[in-house]
């Protein structure tokens, strides 16, 4: 599959070189990808709040939780009850256990419930938005009716279910709602939060069971010519040193201990494996990279940051008998739900 095109390029570099307190991932169609979540402004230096400084709104149950949505620029308030099956439903396939769309809405619950408690600047009136390149994804009615079409009110009672089932119920870590990150696929071992920007706790690579049978294009790669190839990477590293023999320009690739790639050694250059997949608009960091005939060859697995749950890890265990409390715990280590 050859994917370099360079409006993808010129808005990897952005999301590379512009100051920014989120990742973003890429997002392909309503269900592909969910949305990388706000770094935590505490994770490094501020200690876990006393029991005086927890805000109280997780102790209600949906209908009490109440924020401010930001929607295509205008604000309202709305509550947890209301706006949680049509976030689930734009974030997870209603193709999935039920357990694991309780997982799910455990988990948005809590990032709501996260972001409430550490501003975005992008919209500072609102504690959440509708954006998916900022926030979670979200779809109204007329979206839902015009994916669902016959099937909207039985699959929204779906989600509502999940969502009752679950009613109020957030994992918190030291008194608090934690970051629960959460993406779409994961290559064997989901990722450290050390790896990308801090040590969390919770954050931490755990087995995910997912395999190729289990996820649609879980295996995918990206062909770049030589040309291509050094083009992109002089973008971004002005200062790589690129030989007549394009064999000799890959050095060396170092992968974290998830098997993502950390960082690879281009051109005598260093670029992270975060940069490698916004310039070559790769579905992960869980990639190998070869040279061959003229060509570089990407072989990527998985889709997103790999942070959190696994959404088709969570779905896997449902069907092997695991509810949502089992799946939360296995990717949120150390958390408490209640």
């Amino acid at each position: 599959m050859k994917r370099i095109i360079w409006a993808s390029i010129l808005l990897g570099l952005a999301a590379i070189l512009m100051p920014a307190l989120f990742l973003r991932g890429q997002v392909e169609g309503m269900y592909e990808e969910n949305y990388e979540p706000p770094l935590p402004a505490q994770a490094q230096q501020s200690p876990a709040p006393t029991e005086e400084g927890i805000k109280t709104p997780t102790e209600g149950r949906d209908s009490q939780i109440l924020f401010r949505l930001s929607d295509n620029g205008s604000v309202r308030e709305t509550n947890m009850e209301e706006y949680l099956p049509y976030a689930i439903a734009a974030e997870m396939p209603l193709s999935f256990g039920f357990e694991a769309l309780k997982a799910q809405a455990v988990a948005a619950r809590t990032y709501v419930l996260y972001c409430m408690e550490n501003q975005n600047p992008k919209h500072p009136d609102g504690d959440i938005c509708t954006d998916s390149g900022c926030c979670l994804a979200y779809l109204d009615e007329g979206a839902l009716r015009g994916a669902w079409a016959a099937e909207y009110e039985e699959n929204l009672e779906t989600v509502k279910a999940a969502v009752l089932a679950t009613d109020g119920q957030v994992l918190h870590y030291e008194n608090s709602p934690i970051l629960a990150c959460f993406h779409s696929s994961s290559a064997g071992k989901t990722e450290s939060g050390s790896a990308l920007w801090a040590d969390v706790p919770y954050l931490i690579s755990v087995e995910s069971p997912e395999r190729e049978i289990d996820v649609p294009n879980f295996v995918t790669t990206v062909e770049v010519s030589a040309d291509d190839f050094r083009e992109t990477v002089l973008l971004l590293r002005e200062n790589a040193a690129f030989s007549d023999d394009p064999s000799q320009w890959l050095e060396d690739v170092l992968q974290d201990d998830s098997g993502r790639v950390k960082s690879v050694l281009i051109g005598g250059v260093s670029l992270t494996g975060q940069e490698m997949r916004s310039l070559f608009a790769l579905r992960s960091t869980a990639f190998t990279l070869e040279y061959k005939d003229g060509v570089f060859f990407f072989t990527v697995t998985g889709y997103g940051h790999g942070l959190g749950m696994s959404q088709y890890g969570a779905n896997v265990m449902a069907k092997n008998g695991f509810n949502y409390r089992e799946i939360l715990l296995h990717y949120y280590p150390d958390t408490k739900l209640s």
